[in-house]
């Protein structure tokens, strides 16, 4: 364990890892809280040495790649073809197709 993140370990407190665990509802053993305290000092150190970044000339990102509608337009024909989508479904109601439930009524 380097020092920063020995340091960044004496800032969690052992009942921010008990709280995590409950909203993870996890029971962590003794051994599974001081695991889960360095691996959360580690994220921190690394939180740190990031920060130390120049990023003064980087433009933001909102994707990882760049993004463009590869799609062609959508246009419409005036042709109405709902009765031959329909004509596949085993169930149908109307124009709708019928598809058993898979949500449960709470």
């Amino acid at each position: 364990m380097t020092d920063v993140v020995a340091d960044k370990r004496t800032i969690i407190e052992e009942y921010t890892i008990e709280h995590v665990g409950v909203l993870a509802q996890l029971e962590l053993t003794p051994q599974e809280k001081r695991q889960a305290r360095d691996d959360m000092a580690g994220m921190l150190a690394y939180v740190d040495k990031l920060r130390e970044l120049n990023t003064e000339n980087v433009e933001p990102l909102t994707h990882m790649n760049p993004t463009q509608n590869v799609f062609r337009d959508d246009v419409v024909t005036g042709e109405d073809i709902s009765e031959q989508l329909l004509a596949g479904a085993p169930v149908r109601k109307k124009n709708m197709y019928v598809v058993p439930r898979t949500i449960d009524e709470a």
